[in-house]
């Protein structure tokens, strides 16, 4: 399902960090494909990316039990993007709502993804592990707690004088 070009994600709960370009959205969906979907051949992934994952290409979770794993991932950085692979975002939540129905939803680090479908409750949402998942979400976590360390110790410091 083609995201309208002019339609510009938007998500909820959290802030968008950063919108990428279609440039960068590209590179993003490449290394995604590579990882979720290099096997998904016959799976008809140009419609729907999530179809690695409903054909069975690549193994995963659905419906209730996605969204029990998606809830507990921690990532202080987590990627949204369309379908379409045309826009992504970067947002300091795990988001539950989009304005677009078929989107997906993980770190940098593709640790992990998160894929929600037009066929909620039918056919997704779905939620993967890449094959290094504990190592990546070991990481993860290391980088989510270096970001709260940050922001506490610049709100000490501000509370300080400092500017």
């Amino acid at each position: 399902m083609k995201t309208p070009r002019n339609l510009e994600l938007e998500v909820g709960p959290g802030r968008i960090l950063r919108r990428f370009t279609e440039q960068e959205t590209r590179k993003l969906l490449d290394e995604w494909v590579s990882i979720y979907a290099k096997n998904a051949q016959g799976a008809n992934i140009e419609a729907f990316l999530w179809h690695t994952f409903s054909s069975g290409a690549f193994p995963s979770v659905c419906q209730r039990e996605a969204e029990l794993r998606y809830a507990e991932q921690v990532a202080s950085e987590v990627v949204v993007m369309s379908n379409d692979g045309v826009s992504a975002l970067l947002t300091d939540s795990l988001p539950t709502q989009c304005n677009v129905l078929d989107y997906l939803v993980f770190p940098i680090n593709l640790a992990w993804s998160m894929a929600f479908t037009h066929e909620d409750g039918w056919l997704g949402p779905y939620f993967a592990k890449h094959a290094r998942y504990d190592y990546l979400v070991t990481e993860n976590i290391r980088r989510s707690r270096d970001t709260q360390r940050k922001a506490l110790e610049a709100e000490r410091a501000k509370r300080e004088g400092w500017r």
